[in-house]
């Protein structure tokens, strides 16, 4: 881990679990402090959980800083979410970063039957309860979205957990540079990347630009390409990402797929993503090549990439990550 002189953390990450049972990767996961990476992230989609892959990491690799990109704000109650990551601290002290975010409808109402309202306020109120809870304090409170009765931990983690929020625009963005110790992003561009950032570092200076980065090292553009954009539509589709990309400027170019997704051609839609959104948003080519894609979105204010492999064309995994390591 390294800290800027200004304080603000730099790391190089890789996101897991990979693909396969968790219980085969400690070897995978052991070699990644050996290449210079800093730290593993996770998710929480319809994988595995957020958590059990850094818990087993925490005792795999004791080098490496544990972060979760995310835990959404409304699937665990704040109690929960409290323990969830006083827990996930205490096994590994110093090194737990709690990445925590509203996710979108499809995961939490969808798919976990709970209403997506107030996403904002929700994201908001849990960042100010875990100030509270991880502190020690007992809680007692009234939230615009949730009310606390009486909680308190009962193990306050050694040291002090940073708190980073999920934000796509503007208001959530400065939220998190107002309210805790930075922000996730993704699917942006490294060009985006500046003005996300500005924004947060309006409201926190120096507060640390975690981005989750999607990268299939093939040099097979034509192959990539089509894969890329259905798995990019997956998100495009999604409210609060479709409104995301058009605060960035690609209404205009993203309009017809909009259009047809809506009308129930999906195959047609996804012929209507331009080929130069899926290179921005999906890093492709040589390993080489992503490497240097990479340093674009460090150079415009991201202090930590999360790498993120994407099967969407062959190539030799750990050829992949021993290549995409800092140099």
């Amino acid at each position: 881990m390294v800290a800027d002189d200004d304080g603000t953390y730099t790391g190089y990450g890789m996101t897991v679990p990979f693909p396969g049972p968790l219980h085969r990767q400690r070897e995978a996961i052991e070699n990644l402090a050996g290449l210079g990476y800093t730290d593993v992230w996770s998710a929480e989609a319809t994988g595995a959980d957020g958590l059990t892959p850094l818990a087993l990491a925490s005792v795999w690799a004791p080098r490496l800083r544990l972060g979760t990109a995310i835990l959404p704000a409304f699937t665990r109650g704040p109690a929960l979410m409290a323990q969830s990551i006083a827990g996930m601290a205490s096994a590994a002290p110093g090194r737990f970063v709690a990445g925590i975010g509203s996710s979108s409808n499809v995961i939490v109402e969808n798919w976990n039957g709970i209403e997506f309202v107030d996403p904002y306020k929700r994201t908001r109120d849990l960042v100010r309860f875990l100030r509270a809870a991880m502190g020690g304090e007992k809680v007692t409170e009234t939230y615009d979205t949730f009310a606390v009765n009486g909680f308190r931990l009962t193990e306050v983690p050694e040291q002090p957990v940073p708190v980073l929020v999920a934000a796509l625009r503007e208001g959530m963005l400065r939220m998190a540079g107002r309210e805790s110790d930075g922000a996730i992003v993704n699917w942006l561009s490294a060009e985006d990347v500046a003005r996300v950032a500005a924004i947060v570092h309006e409201q926190g200076p120096g507060k640390e630009i975690v981005a989750r980065l999607f990268l299939c090292p093939s040099p097979d553009r034509e192959a990539v390409l089509p894969v890329a954009k259905y798995a990019m539509a997956a998100y495009l589709n999604v409210p609060v990402y479709r409104a995301f990309h058009e605060w960035m400027g690609r209404g205009d170019a993203l309009g017809e797929h909009w259009e047809q997704w809506a009308a129930g051609d999906r195959k047609g839609s996804l012929e209507k993503i331009p080929d130069e959104i899926a290179d921005s948003l999906v890093i492709h080519g040589s390993i080489d090549d992503c490497y240097d894609h990479v340093q674009r979105y460090l150079a415009n204010g991201v202090t930590t990439p999360s790498l993120t492999l994407l099967p969407l064309a062959p190539f030799d995994m750990d050829e992949a990550i021993a290549g995409l390591a800092p140099r």
